[in-house]
């Protein structure tokens, strides 16, 4: 007999002539607005950015479905006595206009939210501070190569709540979940990974503690059969476990757990009641760096009721990462060209130098989200950085982070400020000798410079190819 999604139904009969609210016409909303005209729903469309500045495609829809739209910064002022609002993960629920609207009566909600409420299927949610899109990526592979029908989405993938009508119950959602997704979230996913919490995006929340409490959603609203993995080396995720509903399964690269996953000398160990079986090994696969283990380690554990280890174990030694993710991009007499655009925060640039045994020429800068890189600073003087190129607006205090643990340290490195992206890649190709690694680590945003990582990276590519 043919499956239905009964939730599905009930919500598209209740959806017609409701009067929904969408916020935002990014990528995750644009099937979101097909959708809701075929549902008959009277739809009006907001969005920050001016008239002139809204893509084409969807003026041209937003005019063909006659649908209501107000554009610009107080676009939001027209935000009124609206059923179902839609918010794009960049309008934080936070926002006086949407908590008024919660205050009357209204849903504030997400595509994201929706589709993890009317899944038919087993759902598997990712988030976390640095590591989130590799094991994501990984752990849909997984289960791909399984023979799973797998459905990626969230912050990768496609959006997927105008996909629910081809979804079944064999099937499994896998979701990389960033903190403006799941701020406000009202329901878990099934199975859910907390990689790693640390400061981040502290230029968008209010504080650090609603970063925290966004990342908890994830496993808040878990049944007692919801399963949670956490990094144990973390102490805001190790705390996690005390008020999980379900089950708990701990990573670690620096503890000897009794139950769960170890990385201990370079290979990866799943610990039962004091006994370590040997896994897999750093030499057998293609990632670089203790992260990466911590990412298998996250991707195994999410997967192990759902596939046999050993095939999981194939598809780890095949995967050979994703991209803007510590990417050989091309060798070039004697020097290795890496990119990691998607390091966007110190942290993130941190597991990249710890990532390598060569000499670097470190590439680093970009926009700001108000973070500290004093760590980082550390970090670069500490590892094996022989030269260091810093642009962007957080050049500055890279360098001062930098220049003081120096003095710290009383130590010497070699330090260039270039004023643009291709400025700084000609001289990295100038300065670097055979036997070193040119590693373009930001740890931090593109948005000074570029339209996201994704173009930073592409255009870090394109310029060494020309080479």
């Amino acid at each position: 007999m043919e499956f239905k999604n009964k939730k599905l139904e009930e919500f598209e009969k209740n959806i017609k002539n409701k009067k929904v609210a969408v916020i935002g016409v990014g990528v995750s909303n644009i099937p979101l607005i097909d959708y809701l005209y075929e549902k008959q729903a009277i739809v009006t469309i907001f969005d920050n950015k001016e008239a002139e500045k809204i893509p084409k495609e969807i003026s041209e829809k937003i005019k063909k479905y006659n649908f209501e739209f107000y554009f610009g910064s107080r676009s939001l002022d027209n935000l009124h006595r609206y059923d179902i609002i839609f918010r794009s993960p960049s309008c934080l629920p936070t926002k006086p206009e949407l908590v008024r609207e919660k205050e009357r009566g209204a849903i504030i909600t997400t595509e994201i939210e929706q589709l993890i409420k009317m899944a038919p299927c087993k759902v598997i949610g990712i988030t976390g501070s640095d590591g989130k899109t590799t094991t994501t990526t990984l752990t849909a592979k997984i289960l791909e190569d399984a023979g799973y029908n797998v459905y990626l989405g969230g912050n990768i993938g496609i959006p997927l709540f105008t996909k629910l009508k081809d979804i079944k119950p064999e099937d499994i959602i896998v979701l990389e979940l960033s903190s403006f997704q799941l701020m406000g979230m009202e329901v878990s996913p099934d199975i859910a990974a907390i990689t790693n919490i640390t400061p981040n995006h502290l230029n968008v929340h209010k504080d650090y503690q609603e970063y925290i409490d966004a990342k908890k959603n994830i496993y808040k609203h878990q049944k007692s059969t919801g399963i949670l993995v956490l990094n144990a080396d973390n102490e805001l995720t190790n705390a996690c476990q005390d008020d999980a509903n379900g089950d708990v399964i701990l990573f670690s690269s620096k503890q000897k757990l009794s139950y769960g996953y170890i990385v201990e000398d370079g290979i990866i160990k799943k610990c039962n009641d004091g006994i370590r079986r040997h896994l897999i090994s750093q030499d057998e696969i293609k990632l670089k760096g203790i992260h990466n283990l911590q990412n298998i380690c996250t991707a195994l554990a999410l997967t192990e009721n759902l596939v046999d280890t050993e095939k999981a174990l194939d598809t780890v030694k095949e995967f050979s990462g994703v991209h803007h993710r510590l990417e050989l991009v091309r060798t070039l007499n004697g020097v290795e060209w890496y990119n990691d655009s998607a390091s966007t925060s110190p942290t993130r640039g941190i597991s990249a130098l710890n990532s390598f045994e060569n000499e670097i020429v470190l590439i680093a800068g970009g926009a700001d989200k108000n973070l500290d890189y004093t760590p980082f600073g550390k970090a670069i003087v500490e590892r094996n950085v022989k030269s260091l190129i810093l642009i962007g607006q957080t050049a500055d205090k890279i360098y001062t982070a930098v220049k003081n643990e120096l003095e710290k340290q009383n130590k010497t490195l070699d330090i260039h400020m270039c004023e643009t992206f291709k400025q700084s890649l000609e001289l990295a190709k100038r300065i670097a000798k055979p036997g070193q690694i040119v590693l373009f680590s930001p740890a931090s945003t593109s948005f000074d410079m570029f339209k996201d990582m994704y173009d930073r990276g592409d255009r870090f590519r394109e310029e060494v190819n020309k080479f």
